[in-house]
């Protein structure tokens, strides 16, 4: 059953919001313009819909009173049943529309990506997740920085850290955590033989300053020459920083810039965006159960995608979900992988009565 009481209530925001941003008072006030925007934005498909239930709630109640009507009753036994079935889609959608929103959903994402079992080829692997993530992203129109690289040395990438910056990023992102498996023949087997290796996917919400707060005091900070590949002027300055969370002992480097004060900077965004991991994970303990499957060891079996180049195939073990165009796939067309996997998450909110739920912010 729909909470109607509830639908009404935000019925009634969404008209106080739409006065309150004609006022000359919220006019005048641009940072509680774009938060009184942002909000009667959120509501408005909720009130769209239920909108629309009411106008087919009132057709089918009029259309009911006149069946027994010598001349009107043929055509409303006639209408009643595609108002019903519009009824119980609207219904369907509604309760989708009500479920509660993660506040992460709408934010950037730092992506890591890191080599796990099966030596060179999991670098190479690693590169093609990477590549795949970033195709995916030139498709939304979002921007990838890359924050912190590590490069193997026969190709591909040991570490690979990225900002993905864009609308709703982490929304979609968030299903590409874990561990993903590759079945193919690596360039360097002579003899033709497949092999099987892994890349591990960590998916975290950029930390804004409200989030995380950070002591200066709980930061141990070094500097360094920068190394690896980009010629000689990597190695004349010292640039490359190094950070080390006291408290968690949390380490992050990062040398992809000239500058130190770069990055120090890109090495805090990466700190914090950890730290409020940790913190997530610690009040979201009922949810730990999806978090632990994003990276665990990068054993083989904590596996939740695997890419099979031989038979151009690729299976989330999470849903059951096999496509063969694993080609398309790698060149960032996942976006039936994720509809899927939302519409997998969604349909788990539901079981657990999530529709009795709605943001704060409406009440």
């Amino acid at each position: 059953m729909l909470p109607i009481t509830k639908l009404e209530a935000v019925a009634r925001r969404f008209r106080e919001l739409e006065h309150l941003l004609c006022s000359p008072e919220v006019l005048a006030d641009h940072a509680k313009l774009q938060k009184l925007n942002k909000e009667r934005t959120d509501l408005e498909p909720v009130v769209a819909q239920f909108a629309r239930l009411n106008d087919v709630e009132r057709r089918i109640a009029e259309d009911r009173e006149v069946l027994a009507d010598p001349e009107l009753g043929e055509l409303a036994r006639a209408e009643l049943p595609e108002l019903e079935a519009e009824r119980e889609v609207i219904t369907s959608e509604l309760e989708l529309l009500l479920l509660p929103k993660d506040p992460n959903d709408a934010k950037n994402t730092i992506v890591e990506i890191r080599s796990g079992e099966g030596g060179e080829e999991a670098a190479l692997f690693a590169a093609d997740v990477f590549r795949m993530i970033v195709r995916y992203a030139e498709t939304k129109r979002w921007k990838v920085e890359i924050l912190s690289v590590s490069e193997a040395s026969a190709g591909g990438y040991k570490e690979v850290i990225a900002l993905v910056t864009g609308q709703d990023v982490y929304s979609h992102l968030r299903y590409e955590g874990g561990v993903h498996r590759v079945q193919r023949v690596p360039a360097t087997e002579a003899q033709g033989r497949i092999h099987t290796s892994t890349a591990t996917v960590a998916v975290l919400p950029e930390a804004d300053d409200v989030d995380v707060q950070i002591d200066d005091k709980d930061l141990d900070i070094s500097i360094a020459a920068s190394g690896g590949p980009g010629g000689q002027g990597v190695n004349t300055t010292n640039s490359a920083v190094q950070i080390r969370h006291i408290p968690t002992g949390i380490i992050v480097k990062c040398q992809d810039e000239r500058s130190q004060l770069k990055n120090k900077a890109k090495a805090l965004k990466v700190l914090k965006s950890r730290l409020l991991d940790i913190e997530r994970k610690r009040q979201e303990d009922a949810l730990s159960a999806e978090r632990r499957t994003m990276v665990g060891s990068a054993e083989r079996s904590q596996k939740i995608r695997t890419y099979n180049y031989p038979q151009n195939r690729v299976t989330d073990h999470r849903i059951g979900l096999t496509l063969h165009k694993l080609d398309r796939i790698m060149d960032g067309d996942i976006d039936e992988l994720i509809a899927a996997l939302r519409t997998h998450r969604q349909a788990e909110l539901l079981k657990q009565g999530g529709s009795q739920e709605r943001p704060a912010e409406i009440e």
